[in-house]
């Protein structure tokens, strides 16, 4: 938006406002309310409502303040006799198919159309038509509909456009038979329940949830996704001891992410209350044996006795201390501070998909964060797939690309389905995105690069033309796929093609939650891949807190250790290796922090009690360090573990918990930022390793099914029936009237066949 200001008007006070700033936002800005239905600021007009209508000197109708833009000298008014009159017939058509069911609308509560129907109240009814009743229905198993709820305010259909990209959702009919629903009556879609989310009344429903609280009974707890590193932000409905449902409505939290969730965030939290949750510490008291069940003191002191006494035979590096990119700041920076000050053993790592420690050394330039994508004008990716593993970041690609104009290059061996929004897709062979970054750095390896990615040496060339003529901003981001050496010079890039009026951003799609705190909390861990290859040979006792990755396991090496010690919310494959597990609590039942990939730092918060016996990570690691003889001095409190963070890493420092505790001015940690270095050897050897690739490789034709990795059962979305009905292949039910989970049983026999997107 332009930095020039016009002299607006509103309601005989004057107003110096942006130019081209539309006149809602302007209004209710300087606390002027103005009703309305289908307008959602960042998506495309609607203006079906009609309920925002002003009126604005010199024009001779009342005017829907959604389509005006602001310009200087405009004369407004936003309440009259006149507008009430208008506004309230507007309602009076909303209303008039409208049934009067809230006492038993899961949205009573919460329904803007109710909400408004009160602020004006004594309205006319004099509509004696037959109402369109149409009956209950599910459109996937995690979206019910009642369409006679309907309004027709179409934001559902422009969030599925815009934020998902895949128009799984639209209106059907024409005029009063308009209806909002899906091709075949049956969502085949990413499921996440961004258009329950922005509907205004009770038609789309969250399907999991229905009709098992209401509203006003919820605790709202504000509290951050522990799912993917975009870092959303939600509010927990908690009642009593049980997490009833996750939201992202701005009446209760205004995040980085809006009102927007992915499947997960919104649908995946029945594993915080799940009966199979770990009740008590147990204690495989020998080898071979069954676990049983024990107190905390007995556990606590089993541990430190066989600890104690493993460091005492073989020496402290004989002890590994391995953490979750999933745990919060808190709980990895104990288990740090547990390897370093009480066992005092070199082994420490963090159990993730790859390391961002190259990227991070190098780091030439800032951050991007998810407003900085939004707006940015050149967009490149190499590698990754957002749409399924960071469907934030994906949201605002796509809105960068349609609703500001952005070019998105994308470098992948895949045609994943964000190349529809590409200016410029660059189809490589799979394992040659290091060739990318090298043509990146200069156009001497051209020739190699694109033989070896199978594309054209003219598709570089007009890939670093496109960023060196950019004017505002330029965002990279790369997934796991790239090197080490190759990291390093994607993190110099804003030296390389720094420019007048060009700011170079940089964005790592980094897996887990919490990946991008765990290396700032400890850039010198080492591989959990090296600790796991000598577990048995120099390392004989592992104390872990979560389990390991699915790609870890086949060489673990867990069954050669004398001695592991796992915290966890259920039993996994690593806990069937454990001498001792301790229940650990979920986030739901925590304080901490995660660190987002824009370097955001965002609060959790506790919204129910800890289940059963289970206690936070941190607080394990501290009591078992205070077993051993060192007293941490956090008396059980998240806060002052932070501010101890907040004391020894720089990147952290002067940050306190009271500083974080608005989600809409998100705090982003102060990343060293690496001065232009020399990139020859780095660049030696990617030149060396591409130069080994195939020249024949096969490129990947198919576009991945919606889902793929959306809807894979891991520990935590196994705890939920409806994921497993999605990752069968979300078959369609008999009947749309009745829910799927009770239609189906979820068996090998029912997984569709293959398909493209």
């Amino acid at each position: 938006m332009s930095t020039e200001l016009v002299k607006v008007t509103i309601n005989a006070k004057d107003f110096q406002v942006p130019k081209g700033a539309r006149l809602i936002d302007v209004c209710r800005e300087n606390q002027f309310d103005i009703p309305s239905f289908c307008y959602y600021a960042d998506l495309a007009l609607q203006a079906s409502c009609r309920m925002c209508l002003v009126r604005i000197e010199k024009m001779p109708k009342l005017q829907t303040s959604c389509t005006i833009i602001c310009t200087d000298g405009m004369v407004v008014t936003t309440q009259s006799e006149e507008i009430e009159k208008a506004r309230r017939s507007m309602l009076e058509f909303l209303l008039a198919n409208h049934p009067l069911d809230c006492p038993v609308c899961d949205r009573g509560g919460e329904c803007e159309l109710q909400e408004l129907t009160f602020d004006w109240g004594n309205l006319e009814e004099r509509f004696i038509e037959q109402k369109n009743a149409r009956a209950e229905k599910y459109l996937s198993p995690m979206v019910a509909n009642d369409p006679q709820r309907c309004i027709l305010c179409k934001r559902c259909t422009r969030v599925c456009d815009e934020w998902m990209g895949e128009d799984a959702i639209e209106a059907g009919n024409r005029g009063a038979n308009t209806v909002i629903g899906t091709y075949g009556g049956w969502l085949n879609c990413s499921q996440c329940g961004n258009c329950i989310e922005v509907c205004p009344t009770g038609t789309l429903l969250d399907g999991t949830y229905r009709h098992q609280a209401r509203p006003w009974e919820l605790t709202q707890t504000i509290s951050t996704c522990t799912y993917c590193s975009d870092g959303c932000q939600m509010s927990l409905g908690s009642r009593g001891d049980e997490l009833m449902r996750i939201v992202a409505r701005d009446r209760y939290v205004n995040g980085l992410n809006g009102e927007f969730l992915c499947i997960k965030g919104r649908f995946g939290h029945p594993f915080v209350n799940h009966e199979e949750r770990i009740r008590t510490p147990l204690i495989r008291y020998q080898k071979g044996g069954r676990l049983v069940p024990a107190t905390w003191d007995e556990a606590i002191r089993f541990t430190a006795q066989k600890l104690d006494g493993i460091v005492a035979a073989r020496g402290n590096n004989s002890l590994a201390v391995v953490g979750s990119p999933r745990l919060t700041n808190e709980a990895l920076y104990c288990l740090r501070k547990f390897a370093a000050e009480v066992v005092e053993t070199e082994n420490y790592a963090v159990a993730d998909a790859f390391s961002l420690k190259p990227f991070f050394e190098s780091l030439g330039g800032p951050l991007a964060t998810h407003q900085d994508i939004r707006h940015a004008k050149t967009i490149v990716l190499i590698g990754g797939e957002p749409e399924e593993l960071q469907p934030l970041t994906a949201k605002q690609i796509r809105q960068a690309v349609r609703n500001g104009g952005a070019k998105l290059i994308l470098i992948n061996s895949v045609p994943i389905r964000l190349r529809e929004q590409a200016a410029q897709f660059i189809h490589i062979r799979p394992g040659t995105e290091n060739a990318a970054a090298l043509a990146l750095a200069g156009n001497a390896d051209d020739a190699l690069a694109a033989r070896k990615m199978g594309v054209e040496a003219a598709e570089l060339e007009i890939l670093r033309q496109t960023i060196s003529e950019t004017q505002g901003d330029v965002v990279l981001m790369f997934g796991g796929e790239l090197s080490a050496e190759a990291q390093a010079v994607v993190a110099q890039m804003p030296y390389t093609f720094a420019g007048e009026g060009r700011r170079i951003l940089l964005h790592p799609l980094a897996l887990f939650n919490n990946s991008v705190g765990a290396l700032d909390l400890d850039v010198n861990g080492k591989s959990v891949s090296d600790l796991l290859d000598a577990a048995g040979v120099s390392i004989h006792a592992m104390y872990m807190a979560g389990s390991l990755l699915p790609e870890h396991m086949p060489k673990c090496g867990l069954s050669k250790l004398d001695f592991l010690v796992v915290q966890e919310l259920f039993e996994t494959e690593t806990t069937a290796f454990a001498d001792v597990v301790f229940p650990a609590a979920s986030f739901a039942e925590i304080d901490g922090t995660f660190t987002n990939n824009d370097g955001f730092v965002q609060r959790v918060r506790k919204s129910i009690e800890p289940v059963h016996q289970s206690k936070p990570d941190w607080l394990i690691v501290s009591e078992l360090a205070k077993e051993l003889g060192v007293d941490f001095g956090f008396e059980r409190s998240a806060s002052a573990v932070f501010r101890e963070i907040a004391e020894r890493i720089p990147a952290y420092a002067d940050l306190r918990y009271p500083l974080l505790k608005d989600e809409s001015h998100p705090l982003q940690v102060k990343h060293a930022i690496a001065s232009k270095r020399e990139l020859a050897k780095e660049i030696a050897g990617i030149r060396r390793a591409v130069a080994e690739l195939s020249d024949d490789g096969v490129k990947v034709s198919e576009t991945p099914q919606v889902g793929h990795e959306l809807f894979k059962l891991g520990t935590l979305t196994d705890k939920v029936p409806q994921f497993h009905l999605l990752a069968a292949g979300n078959p369609t039910p008999a009947s749309f009237a009745i829910s799927p989970l009770y239609q189906i049983t979820i068996d090998e026999g029912i997984k569709r066949e293959k398909a493209v997107a």
